[in-house]
């Protein structure tokens, strides 16, 4: 089976389950997305990675892991989501010492946020790709879509295009302020409320 290659191309928050996140993954070289429900603190974790400018004042969970396998020379060559049974993604972490070659299982979000964090690409195979890829549409009818291909997308907000950390609190205030909350936020170790504060940062 052949392996595609996906980058990161948001995260959604989800309209239907309170605390839960669409994680959206992009084709590298096509147009489809494949779309992952994730908690909210694997969100959040894989929102700081993405975010390069917040850094947290403690390790979190998969930062330890990294600080971890760095001290073992242990590496994470490349993620690999492999099998898809009733709407959950498995996956695996293809890691690496002294030349010797381990695969390791692992929950998609977090093999993902270790992706980030060991700049390892990411890869699923074409036929899971196939069967819960979709592609986004302006105003997509029902009738043209396969249910197979449409796998989370009521999970989906509109503005899936962007990581949908904004918030309009955030607007009325100024660089200056926001700078202030924003180390205030990273302080207090409130990363979701940093990562809001960082995506209007950016807006700017």
């Amino acid at each position: 089976m052949s392996l595609v290659r996906l980058n990161i191309k948001g995260i959604s928050y989800s309209q239907t389950q309170n605390g839960a996140y669409a994680l959206i993954l992009n084709e590298v070289d096509g147009d489809r997305k494949l779309p992952i429900v994730i908690g909210a603190f694997e969100a959040q974790s894989i929102a700081i990675a993405l975010e390069k400018e917040i850094r947290p004042p403690r390790p979190l969970t998969h930062d330890l892991f990294k600080n971890f396998s760095d001290r073992f020379e242990i590496v994470v060559k490349q993620v690999i989501i492999h099998k898809l049974v009733d709407g959950v993604f498995y996956s695996s972490l293809i890691c690496e010492r002294d030349n010797i070659e381990e695969i390791i299982d692992a929950r998609t979000s977090d093999a993902i946020a270790l992706a980030l964090r060991f700049q390892a690409p990411i890869f699923t195979y074409k036929n899971i790709l196939d069967k819960a890829g979709i592609y986004l549409k302006v105003n997509p009818k029902k009738d043209e879509q396969d249910q197979d291909s449409i796998l989370m997308d009521e999970l989906i907000a509109e503005e899936i295009e962007t990581t949908a950390f904004g918030d309009d609190i955030y607007k009325e205030k100024s660089l200056e302020e926001l700078h202030t909350l924003l180390d205030e936020a990273v302080a207090n170790e409130d990363y979701e409320v940093a990562a809001k504060i960082r995506d209007e940062i950016s807006k700017r």
